[in-house]
């Protein structure tokens, strides 16, 4: 354990090219970039999930009326995740 703890004493953060974070706005934003990330990814398989019902379901009413909304909330997820990002980066950025 001795090795470990002398290795990380002569690791140089920026060197070895390691973000420091010493203030809790940039906490904040990489927490929140992180969580629009996330949103993301779900809102795009939430469509590709939508898009597949829609090819899959054989002319049924039911089965492509499911699928639009599907569709429909993950662009509106998208597009709140867009806007949400931008609102944080102005306020963020300003402050």
């Amino acid at each position: 354990m001795r090795f470990l703890t002398l290795l990380a004493q002569k690791i140089d953060a920026d060197e070895a090219g390691i973000p420091r974070i010493n203030d809790v706005g940039g906490l904040l934003d990489n927490g929140l970039n992180l969580v629009y990330f996330v949103g993301g990814i779900v809102a795009v398989i939430v469509i590709i999930i939508a898009g597949v019902r829609f090819v899959t379901s054989s002319g049924n009413a039911d089965g492509i009326t499911k699928a639009r909304n599907m569709l429909l909330y993950g662009i509106v997820g998208l597009a709140i995740i867009a806007v949400a990002f931008t609102i944080t980066q102005f306020v963020i950025g300003v402050f």
